[in-house]
């Protein structure tokens, strides 16, 4: 009698859970570059967190780190999401170069001096028509992130004129970094991030380049790199994204509740690596590293040096896309 009732009891709860959970329950994949220390992961985790909740459970998203599902290669994470073989991506915008060349506008040299600068271009007109632009090759845009900054460390000698980048074996992530690079007469590598830390080590390359916050920090570059200059040559802003095919299964009510999710999840990404940002010299200091903060005399003639890669981006992103990202930073002063 009493082991029936234990049965019994068993049943009852089981089917109760049954019912508790998600009838139409389904999961997505999302895949990004960096690793599950960075801030790019915790905003993803961010998303999965409030999209489960604004859907009961009947969404959830598992989070592939080190572009594990486009075999190392973070240049084709896009590109699988733009044909439906991914479903979101968390990227930075010079890895979609080679599918969206125009994304390079965000990164051009010196194109902006702070983030109000920056803040003004993603929530404003060059942020919808970047999206407009990325829709056209099949991926939904759902909100703006934050790679940062990209300063530049090597363990060579400190970086504090265009002269001393000379020679220097600089690992890149995308096409306008080698211009940027051989303009300041650096030899330049492009390679995946996955392999980066490895070649930091064995001496392969002399540095790379790359946020504070996002990077540099919590993918301990410090423990291979002796150098950092805070020269802010480039932004690259990050973005999370959804298959256009798979945006287009869902009915209005599931997109506001991605939507929403998403701007939450990245607004908090942003914050957060701002913040880590904001601390990370100090930070980097404690652990040994050789900080040299610019000049604005020096960061002008970075500035001068790296221009003719700045015009040949220009040139090939389209002079009037540049155009409209200049006049908004230019009204954001």
């Amino acid at each position: 009698m009493r082991a029936s009732k234990i049965a019994l009891t068993a049943l009852a709860t089981l089917m109760a859970a049954a019912v508790a959970l998600p009838a139409s329950a389904e999961t997505y994949r999302l895949s990004h570059n960096t690793s599950d220390t960075t801030t790019w992961h915790r905003g993803a985790e961010k998303f999965n967190e409030l999209l489960k909740e604004a859907t009961d459970g009947e969404m959830d998203i598992r989070i592939f780190p080190n572009a594990q599902l486009s075999g190392g290669d973070q240049m084709k994470q896009a590109e699988m999401v733009g044909r439906g073989a991914l479903d979101f991506v968390a990227t930075s915008a010079i890895n979609v170069t080679p599918l969206v060349p125009e994304m390079a506008v965000f990164s051009l040299p010196y194109l902006y001096s702070d983030y109000d600068d920056v803040d003004a271009t993603t929530s404003g007109a060059p942020g919808d028509r970047m999206e407009e632009i990325m829709a056209e090759h099949g991926i939904i845009v759902l909100a703006w992130g934050e790679n940062g900054f990209r300063e530049v460390t090597n363990s060579v000698r400190p970086i504090k004129t265009p002269e001393d980048m000379k020679g220097l074996k600089m690992r890149v992530a995308g096409p306008m970094y080698i211009d940027v690079m051989n303009a300041l007469g650096a030899n330049p590598q492009q390679m995946q991030w996955t392999e980066t830390f490895s070649a930091l080590q064995q001496g392969v390359v002399d540095g790379q380049e790359n946020p504070i916050g996002a990077v540099i920090i919590p993918q301990r570059v410090y423990e291979v790199q002796s150098y950092l200059t805070t020269w802010h040559y480039s932004y690259d802003p990050i973005f999370l994204g959804v298959s256009q095919k798979l945006w287009e299964s869902w009915d209005e009510e599931t997109q506001n509740k991605v939507r929403a999710a998403a701007e939450e999840a990245m607004e908090y990404q942003k914050r957060i690596s701002r913040e880590d940002t904001e601390t990370g010299v100090a930070f980097l200091r404690e652990k040994g590293m050789d900080v040299y903060e610019p000049t604005a005399d020096e960061i002008a003639a970075f500035r001068e040096a790296t221009k003719p890669a700045f015009d040949t981006w220009a040139e090939k992103v389209g002079q009037d896309l540049v155009k409209s990202f200049q006049d908004t930073v230019a009204q954001s002063n």
